[in-house]
Parts: C-alpha cells; sequence; structure tokens
C-alpha cells in the first residue's frame, strides 16, 4: 500500500480518547510494576545465593540480558498476532500473564523459578510494542507524534514511581513488590477487559505469517522501503547511545563528583522529569510548527548535545544544567515512530512496532559492552588521559551519527 492510501485508511479512523487513555494507564501500570520490583530483584537473587554479593551480581546481569532477548524475540510474534487477531486480545491476554507472573516471582522458592518469572516477563512484556501499534490505529498520521510523546510520559512517570515505592514497600517485606505489581497488572487487565474497545476492524487485518514474526523476518519490513531502512538505523544508534545512562550514569556521577546515592537518585528523578515535561507539553507544539522531519533533526541534535554537556561537565552544577537539554531528545522518538507509522500499511502496524522494539533489545544487548569498558579504559592507569566523561562523549558521536544518517535518509522528504 502507498504511503498516500495508508494515510487515508488511517485518517478516517477516529481518535477515541477513553481508549487512548486507557493505553496510557497500560503503559503506566506496566511500567510502575516493572519499576517496583527493581529494588528488590537483586537482593532477592543475593537470599538464594548464600548474601554472595559478586555471585548475586552476575546473576542479576544474565537475568537481565535475558529478559532483553525475549523481548528481541517475542516482539516480532506479538506484534504479527496483533495484526492478525486484533490489539485487545493481545493486550489484555498480556496483562492477565504479566500478573500471574508476579505472583510466581512473589512465590519462587528457588532461583530457577524466578529465573523463569523473568523469563516469562520478558515475553508478557513485550505487548507494549501492541499498545503503539493500538495508538497508531486509532490516531490520523498528523497526530500520531504529539500522542506518542504523551504516552512516553507514562514510561517516564512509572520508572521514577515504581523504583522509589518499590523500594518502601521492600522495606516491609522483601517479596511485597511482587504482589503489588501482580495487583497493579490484575486490576489494569480487569480495566481493560470492561473498558477496551477493539481498534483493528475485521478487514484491516492481515494473515500470520511466521517468516514475518520473528526477528528476521522483522528486520526484512524495516528494509523493504529506503526511508524505513534509514529511520530504522538512525533509531538504533540513538537507542546505543541511550544506553549509556543506565549502564554507566552512577558509577560516572560516584566517581568524577562524589555523589551520595541520595544526590544520585534526586538527579535521575529530575531527567525524569524533564523528560516527562517535554513529551507531555512540548513534542506537540514543536511538531506542529516544524513538522516530524525537523522535529527528528532537533531532537537528535540535543541529545547529542547534552551528552556532551554531560561529558565535558567538571562539576555537578554544570551536569545538571545538560539535563533539560538533553530531555529535547524526547522529540526526536516521538517524530521517528510518527515517520514510520506513514511508510508500512495499517494491517503492519504491530509488525513494525515489534519490529522496532526487537531493534531496542539489540541495543539493549550490546549497549553496556562499549560504555561501560570505555568507562573503565579511562579511568584507568593505562588511559593516555584521565577521562572519566569518555562514555558521555561517545553517546554523544552515537548521536550524531544518527542525525548525518535521518538528514540522508530524510533529504528532500518535507513532512
Amino acid at each position: 500500500m502507498s504511503e498516500g492510501a495508508s494515510e487515508s485508511v488511517a485518517a478516517v479512523a477516529p481518535l477515541r480518547g477513553a481508549a487512548v487513555v486507557f493505553i496510557f494507564v497500560t503503559i503506566l501500570l506496566d511500567t510502575l510494576a516493572l519499576g517496583v520490583v527493581i529494588p528488590v530483584l537483586p537482593k532477592l537473587i543475593e537470599s538464594f545465593v548464600n548474601n554472595d554479593t559478586a555471585n548475586a551480581a552476575r546473576i542479576f546481569g544474565l537475568f537481565g540480558t535475558v529478559w532483553a532477548l525475549m523481548q528481541f524475540f517475542f516482539s516480532p510474534i506479538v506484534g504479527a498476532l496483533s495484526d492478525r487477531f486484533g490489539r485487545r486480545p493481545v493486550v489484555l491476554l498480556s496483562n492477565f500473564g504479566l500478573a500471574l507472573d508476579y505472583v510466581l516471582m512473589a512465590l519462587a522458592p528457588s532461583l530457577t523459578w524466578l529465573f523463569i518469572g523473568r523469563v516469562i516477563s520478558g515475553i508478557t512484556s513485550a505487548s507494549i510494542s501492541t499498545a503503539f501499534a493500538y495508538i497508531t490505529d486509532l490516531t490520523a498520521p498528523e497526530q500520531r507524534a504529539a500522542v506518542f510523546g504523551k504516552i512516553g510520559v507514562a514510561f517516564g512517570a512509572g520508572f521514577i514511581l515504581g523504583p522509589a515505592l518499590g523500594g518502601l514497600l521492600g522495606g516491609i517485606e522483601p517479596r511485597l513488590p511482587f504482589w503489588v505489581a501482580a495487583a497493579l497488572s490484575f486490576a489494569n487487565a480487569l480495566y481493560g477487559l470492561l473498558i477496551l474497545p477493539e481498534s483493528l476492524p475485521r478487514d484491516r487485518r492481515s494473515p500470520l505469517r511466521w517468516s514475518s514474526a520473528n526477528p528476521v523476518g522483522a528486520l526484512h519490513l524495516l528494509r523493504s522501503s529506503r526511508l524505513l531502512a534509514g529511520l530504522s538505523l538512525a533509531n538504533f544508534f540513538a537507542q546505543l547511545a541511550h544506553v549509556v545512562l543506565p549502564s554507566t550514569f552512577v558509577l560516572y556521577a560516584t566517581y568524577r563528583y562524589g555523589w551520595d546515592t541520595t544526590t544520585v537518585g534526586a538527579t535521575l528523578a529530575l531527567v525524569g522529569v524533564c523528560s516527562m515535561v517535554v513529551q507531555g507539553t512540548a513534542i506537540g507544539p514543536i511538531v506542529k510548527r516544524f513538522g516530524e522531519r525537523r522535529a527528528l533533526f532537533l531532537g537528535l541534535a540535543s541529545g547529542a548535545a547534552g551528552f556532551l554537556i554531560f561529558g565535558a561537565a567538571p562539576t555537578g552544577a554544570l551536569f545538571w544544567l545538560g539535563i533539560p537539554v538533553m530531555a529535547l531528545w524526547g522529540v526526536a522518538g516521538a517524530a521517528t515512530q510518527a515517520l514510520m507509522t506513514r511508510l508500512v500499511a495499517p494491517d503492519q502496524q504491530g509488525q513494525l512496532q515489534g519490529a522496532t522494539s526487537s531493534v531496542q533489545s539489540v541495543s539493549q544487548l550490546l549497549g553496556p559492552f562499549p560504555f561501560t569498558l570505555t568507562f573503565a579504559y579511562f579511568i584507568g592507569s593505562d588511559a593516555p588521559l584521565k577521562l572519566p566523561g569518555a562514555p558521555f562523549l561517545l553517546a554523544s558521536v552515537l548521536l550524531l551519527l544518527a542525525f548525518v544518517i535521518a538528514v540522508r535518509t530524510l533529504a528532500g522528504n518535507k513532512s
């Protein structure tokens, strides 16, 4: 289907406010549930290995890798299933499955059962891509960037509030956060069962093709046009750059600025708040004023500038000045998603979101190694110069690379 035809079909679907609110709440509760277990999962693992912290750290890293691998393999499958059977059953089954999975982890009698729980969690969390496909179904092309931005607020709120709530609950009882996460997921599933309408009409569904419902087939979809391939490549480098924050920020801030846990937490909260402000209030006006193409360029350039400030800042105060600059990077993600949804047919939106989730999973798998190794090298005794900010400078270069790819890809495109 041509780009114009795709837009004309999608534009006839009205924006259903209640359904969009449900998807917002779904992502908020999903990320809140994921965040709630973050502070207690390492300690629970430690309790299974006789409080051997080093061994627990290795196992925790393995858990994270397996979770990302499940996202990589199952996001395309879940997306293809939603294109075939509709978004509603996929989202609801995922929510119910996630609730049962948290119950399993709350009751886990051994490390093996906890590991199985993380595998299931990675699979069921892959439905977040279906939530984005749902939004695409309901939203006209020119509105998508703004709506994607508002949905991004749910991610930010969940990952800010979740760990804080998890730490509080974990202080009461180590397994209590898992029960709360289960309750949140189950309540959300019941809410959706009563409220959520289907967004994909039967006449716009596609047959289930297993050749495309896998990571290799999903990548084939991303290579189906020059524009889609270029945007996907730019998005990969942008996602790779983002990994610098979870992989090295705490070590960097402690080493360079001597921050304690409270200051680190407050800084991360400030990052989240600034990102939420940009995604909730700025993306719509920016895209309306400049268009998706220039909004994408602005976002990538802002992210590169923000990371440059982070890496070069000699004091914590100067580091903080880079946070609002970096927050404008959020415009790029929403603009990229909106541009990509224009390039595939309505019955391929689930496959597209699954494919982009797989790309993000690859970045999460590959990203920690270059950033942590770069940090270790440039603070080590063999480094030609002491440069603790090197990982953030590397992230800035990756975003500049994404910027160049995006410019070359969209040359002549005036959207």
